[in-house]
C-alpha cells in the first residue's frame, strides 16, 4: 500500500484525499498535513473567542459558478446542496458585478471552511495532521523523506504539494535540483493579490442596523468589502450574536503587506467608522493577513497540475495552476488525481 503525503489542507488537498479515499481505497494510506490550526487554508473561517457558534468567513465570501462549470462540476455541487453544505444566495450582495449571464451564486450555511471539512470527513481514514510545517523534501531511494519544523522526518511514497506556489519555492532539501529551469521560471512568474480581512464578533443581543447583508465599497482606499455574515448566509438568531467580515483593498494589503497585524488592525477599524459611524464596539476582532490572496497570474501552459518529478511521484496542484475560486481548486484537485492514479 502506497502512503502518499497531501501538504496542505485547503480545498485542494483535501479533495484530492476525498477522491484517492473514493477511487483508490485498497491502495493508499492518505496523509494530509497543513502547518495551520485547522482545515480550510483560504476557505476559512473563524470563531469568536467568547461564542463557538458566532463565527466568520474571513476568506472566501460565496462560491458563484458559471453556467460552464455548473454543468461540467455539477456532481460537486450536487453533492454539497443535497449534504446542505451550499445553499443559493439569497441576500442581495450591493455592488457585485456580474461578468456574464446565468451565473449561480451560493454560501455555506455553516461556514465556507465545512466544505473542506465535508472531503476530509469522505477521506475516512486518512491521517490529518495540523501544525505541521514542511521544510525539506530529500528523494530517498524509491520514495520521498518528508522533514517538518519541530518534528522528526517520516517516508512517503508520493507526495502532493497544494501550498502557494511562492511556498513551495522555499522548500528546501532537493527540490531546486529537481525543478528544470523552465518549470522554475513558470513557477517564478506566478503572483498573488494580497490582502487583509477583519472578523467582528458581538454578543447574541447586538442588532447591526444596515440595509443590505454584503457591500462591494467603491472608491474607498481601505475597505473594498463589508458582510453582515451570518446575514449574507441567512442565519440570522437570537441564539448568538452577528459577525461582520471586512476585506481590504488589494492596494492597501500590498502597502502594508510587512506590517504586523496589530498595526494595521486599528488603521481599517478608522476606516470602517467613518464608513459605519453607528456601529457598536464588537465583543472580539481577528485581523488575518492573506499575503496569498488570489493568483493574478497563474502558472503558464499549465493543466491544473505540475509533475515535478515521476517516480517517486512528485507533483504540485492548487489554484496557482488554475485559478483562485472553488471550481479552479477542483479542476487541479481531479488532474492532480488523474496523475496519482496512473502512476500508484
Amino acid at each position: 500500500m502506497s502512503r502518499v503525503l497531501i501538504v496542505g489542507a485547503g480545498l485542494t488537498g483535501s479533495l484530492c484525499a476525498c477522491l484517492l479515499r473514493r477511487e483508490l481505497p485498497n491502495k493508499v494510506k492518505i496523509v494530509v498535513w497543513d502547518k495551520s490550526r485547522g482545515a480550510g487554508g483560504r476557505m476559512s473561517t473563524s470563531r469568536s473567542p467568547s461564542d463557538p457558534f458566532c463565527t466568520a468567513d474571513l476568506g472566501a465570501q460565496y462560491i458563484t459558478a458559471t453556467p460552464y462549470y455548473a454543468r461540467i462540476h455539477s456532481s460537486f455541487y450536487e453533492e454539497l446542496l443535497d449534504h446542505g453544505i451550499l445553499k443559493p444566495l439569497e441576500t442581495t450582495v450591493e455592488g457585485m458585478m456580474s461578468k456574464e449571464e446565468g451565473l449561480l451564486n451560493y454560501v455555506t450555511p455553516m461556514g465556507v471552511s465545512s466544505i473542506v471539512k465535508h472531503y476530509l470527513k469522505e477521506s475516512a481514514g486518512a491521517e490529518v495532521l495540523f501544525d505541521h510545517h514542511v521544510t525539506h523534501i530529500y528523494q530517498k531511494g524509491t520514495g520521498w523523506e518528508v522533514c517538518r519544523k519541530g518534528g522528526a522526518a517520516e517516508q512517503f511514497d508520493a507526495v502532493v504539494l497544494t501550498m502557494p506556489v511562492p511556498q513551495i519555492l522555499q522548500l528546501q532539501g532537493d527540490l531546486g535540483s529537481l525543478i528544470g529551469e523552465n518549470e522554475k521560471q513558470k513557477l517564478e512568474a506566478v503572483s498573488y493579490s494580497s490582502r487583509y480581512a477583519l472578523g467582528l464578533f458581538y454578543k447574541a443581543d447586538v442588532h447591526i442596523n444596515v440595509p443590505w447583508a454584503a457591500k462591494y465599497i467603491a472608491n474607498n482606499p481601505c475597505i473594498r468589502f463589508i458582510a453582515i455574515d451570518d446575514k449574507k448566509r441567512n442565519l440570522v438568531s437570537g441564539q448568538c450574536g452577528p459577525a461582520v467580515v471586512i476585506h481590504t483593498s488589494v492596494p492597501f494589503g500590498v502597502q502594508h503587506l510587512e506590517e504586523d497585524k496589530e498595526e494595521v488592525q486599528p488603521i481599517i477599524m478608522a476606516e470602517l467608522d467613518k464608513l459605519l459611524p453607528g456601529l457598536p464596539p464588537p465583543d472580539n476582532i481577528k485581523c488575518q493577513k492573506w499575503r496569498y490572496s488570489q493568483v493574478t497570474r497563474s502558472v503558464t501552459d499549465c493543466p491544473g497540475q505540475m509533475t515535478l518529478l515521476s517516480k517517486p511521484l512528485l507533483v504540485c496542484g492548487g489554484d496557482g495552476f488554475t485559478h483562485s475560486n472553488f471550481d479552479g481548486c477542483i479542476e487541479s484537485a481531479l488532474k492532480v488525481f488523474e496523475v496519482l492514479k496512473s502512476s500508484l
